[in-house]
């Protein structure tokens, strides 16, 4: 990923849960908030409940692969936490980009003038 980093450490993501806005969708749960930096922190928590370590290692490679694929779209200078729900096991590829996209919209993250270019 270009323009983002990993969030590791535990108190990185409760920090974000903490004080950052979040939105649901069907199959996902975006944390954000605002950081001082010109990259975006990319945390992808997937529970047990989502299924066994195959099932969710699966969930976790899909919603980091749209991220990578949308990277340029995204306003940089964000914490982001993306949540899996049990749901995201039905979730096609396009179901889940598009529930991460709608997402990022809600957040005011999607750069409009990239997002219109066609890419």
């Amino acid at each position: 990923m270009k323009f983002s980093e990993s969030l590791k450490k535990n108190r990185e993501f409760r920090k974000v849960y903490q004080n950052g806005r979040f939105f649901t969708g069907k199959y996902l749960t975006m944390h954000v908030m605002k950081n001082d930096s010109e990259l975006n922190f990319l945390g992808i928590v997937v529970s047990k409940k989502v299924g066994n370590s195959v099932v969710r290692h699966k969930v976790k490679r899909r919603i980091k692969e749209c991220y990578r694929l949308h990277e340029e779209r995204f306003n940089s200078g964000f914490d982001i936490v993306i949540v899996a729900k049990a749901k995201s096991t039905e979730a096609s590829y396009q179901d889940m980009e598009k529930n991460l996209l709608r997402l990022t919209k809600l957040h005011g993250m999607l750069n409009e003038n990239i997002a219109n270019s066609g890419h």
